[in-house]
């Protein structure tokens, strides 16, 4: 087991044409391969939005490589939210890198 202090985590906000072409199929299988933790989602603004936690190489390489996704993809940017700094242990340890349904931020409570 890695030392909590080598992980970080992120969030990634993906958009551009990376809905209906396998963008969170691709990510699960990306993320497995690279040994990160996390999920990937829809929004229904039409962007994916990815949370990311592991060894700060694997994520770094794992942003590097959402920059183009799959090949059916056309990324138009990548927006990156530091949840968790690298040396802070990572925002949480889950295992395994999940695939969720779409989020649809209306849903939220209003906070006004």
């Amino acid at each position: 087991m890695l030392p909590r202090g080598n992980l970080t985590t992120v969030g990634l906000r993906i958009s551009g044409r990376v809905q209906g072409v396998c963008y969170r199929g691709w990510a699960v299988g990306k993320a497995t391969e690279l040994g990160l933790s996390g999920w990937v989602r829809n929004v229904t603004d039409g962007t994916v939005e990815i949370l990311i936690n592991g060894p700060k190489d694997q994520v770094d390489e794992m942003i590097a490589s959402s920059r183009s996704g799959p090949q059916s993809a056309q990324v138009g940017n990548v927006d990156i939210t530091l949840v968790d700094q690298p040396g802070k242990g990572g925002a949480f340890p889950t295992t395994g890198f999940d695939q969720l349904g779409t989020f649809d931020p209306s849903d939220l409570p209003n906070m006004d």
